[in-house]
């Protein structure tokens, strides 16, 4: 079971919670989107710092086993199950709506005995993603860690600065048609900003 001291989150519904978790996590490098978000969603400061102390306090839980468990308290059944083969080994693909981010979802993939592998925010299929030629079209938000490699092959994946972030490496041309290397930093899988 979650953790049910009295909290500001406590009351929202799990859905909403869980977007103040990603969005916790954000703000440490679009502290204004993450801001221009807090309004649309209703929430405040308080809610989101709120929000993710509970996150954390599940992540601790011996109640709460495996990081699966945490998706299913928040945000229900999944909305879209489906297998992936990724090498040898066949995997579980669960994913949930994210109202914040209509054309996008959150994917949890499992492999065998269910432990989680990856978690993220991907393109919704069916979704058109945007269309990047240049860096200029690499705003933050607006693309995913699938759209950029997509876009910029063959993209280099890399270890994020923290949990639930994550590098990618790829070379794209800048708004002259000049060619170079940069870095692309997204958390939970959703672009943040390019390290020089």
């Amino acid at each position: 079971m979650p953790d049910t001291r009295p909290g500001r989150a406590a009351a929202l519904p799990g859905p909403l919670q869980f977007q103040l978790v990603l969005l916790r996590r954000m703000a440490d490098h679009q502290p204004g989107l993450v801001e221009d978000a807090l309004r649309v969603l209703g929430a405040g400061r308080a809610e989101l710092r709120d929000a993710h102390r509970r996150w954390q306090a599940m992540a601790r839980s011996p109640r709460l086993r495996g990081a699966l468990t945490r998706y299913r308290v928040l945000l229900g059944p999944p909305a879209e199950t489906g297998r992936r083969r990724v090498g040898d080994l066949d995997c579980r693909v669960l994913r949930w709506p994210v109202p914040l981010w209509p054309d996008l979802r959150f994917e949890v993939l499992t492999g065998p005995g269910g432990q989680v592998w990856n978690e993220w925010l991907v393109r919704a299929e069916g979704s058109r993603g945007p269309d990047l030629r240049t860096l200029d079209d690499l705003r933050p938000w607006s693309c995913t860690v699938d759209d950029v490699a997509r876009a910029f092959p063959p993209a280099e994946p890399r270890e994020g600065s923290a949990p639930t972030r994550f590098r990618l490496v790829f070379t794209a041309p800048d708004a002259h048609g000049e060619p170079g290397r940069h870095v692309a930093e997204f958390t939970w899988g959703l672009l943040q900003r390019l390290d020089p």
